[in-house]
């Protein structure tokens, strides 16, 4: 008896066509990795947030995802003086498949020094008190909230029922969880490939399923049915915006340039020989303002910037 086994809708909802798509995304990651430890941290969205990021899930994944970065990259520079290099994945999702916006941040356990010239290592047990993050993290996804409410960006809330919530999400305490930090960019590889291609449930969890019902694997082995309807709605609210980027990088891990100079002038290996004295990339730099930076220009100011043409004896003009 044959089966077909199809793998090629390429939707990055479907459980089946990710691991192709995950192992060439991995393979990409190794090249670019900091020879470091790493540090995982998790920030998790209040359960008071999350009807309205059931909303509104572009802009608040997008906030969740820009704020959590800023708190590291904040933190990084104020308390070690570097700039970290930090990778967030999104996820909405328990072993349930209950609602549960969060985001994993995969931090190098130190940077680059705020001059540019040298490396430094965070600690190897702990990056920072996850209670400073929590409130930090906090502050700032709350003032962005703001704007984007007074912006009318934000969907099915009102001015009296925002005011009320911001002032119930103050009081709270956002949870931060910091796990145990990795050592060596393999292990961080291996781990990484967890959840970056990861959707709401795998194939392999599914255990029965009817015209009816849907019996899936939960936590530690436990086992859950549920009506179809209710498996399809808990599957879909983890269907992501059209065009939403889950995977994104800032610090070092944004900047090609200081990826370079970093990986340099990052500590050796243990028992590996010295480093020689690196040699930093070539960047151009402009002559007139000596910056490395391009600057971007409208087209409308490079046209009205022209002269006039320049007429020719034929007439016509050049």
């Amino acid at each position: 008896m044959e089966s077909y086994s199809y793998n090629s809708c390429r939707d990055r909802h479907c459980p089946r066509c990710q691991w192709r798509a995950q192992e060439q995304w991995i393979e990409g990651q190794l090249k670019r990795l900091i020879d470091t430890h790493y540090f995982h941290v998790v920030f998790t969205l209040p359960a008071q947030l999350r009807a309205l990021a059931a909303c509104n899930p572009a802009d608040i994944y997008s906030l969740l995802m820009q704020t959590a970065s800023r708190t590291l990259l904040e933190l990084g520079k104020t308390k070690l003086g570097v700039t970290l290099g930090v990778t967030t994945v999104l996820h909405t999702w328990t072993r349930e498949l209950a609602y549960h916006p969060h985001v994993h941040c995969l931090v190098t356990g130190g940077g680059l020094s705020l001059d540019g010239h040298h490396w430094r290592s965070a600690r190897t047990k702990y990056l920072f008190a996850v209670r400073q993050m929590g409130a930090l993290f906090r502050g700032k996804f709350l003032a962005g909230l703001r704007k984007l409410f007074d912006a009318n960006e934000l969907r099915g809330i009102g001015s009296r029922d925002f005011d009320e919530l911001l002032e119930v999400l103050y009081r709270a305490d956002w949870v931060v969880y910091a796990k145990r930090p990795m050592a060596g960019p393999e292990q961080v590889i291996k781990y990484l490939g967890r959840y970056t291609h990861r959707v709401a449930i795998s194939n392999s969890r599914i255990v029965a399923a009817t015209l009816t019902q849907v019996t899936f694997v939960t936590k530690n082995g436990q086992k859950k049915t549920l009506s179809v309807g209710e498996f399809a709605r808990r599957f879909l609210q983890h269907v992501l915006p059209y065009g939403f980027t889950k995977i994104r990088h800032y610090g070092l891990f944004a900047s090609p340039v200081k990826l370079a100079v970093a990986r340099l002038l990052r500590p050796p290996a243990r028992g590996a020989d010295p480093p020689c004295e690196p040699v930093l990339p070539h960047v151009p730099v402009c002559e007139v303002c000596g910056s490395c930076r391009l600057h971007r220009i409208p087209v409308a100011r490079m046209v009205s910037a022209r002269g006039p043409p320049r007429i020719m004896k034929s007439g016509r003009t050049a």
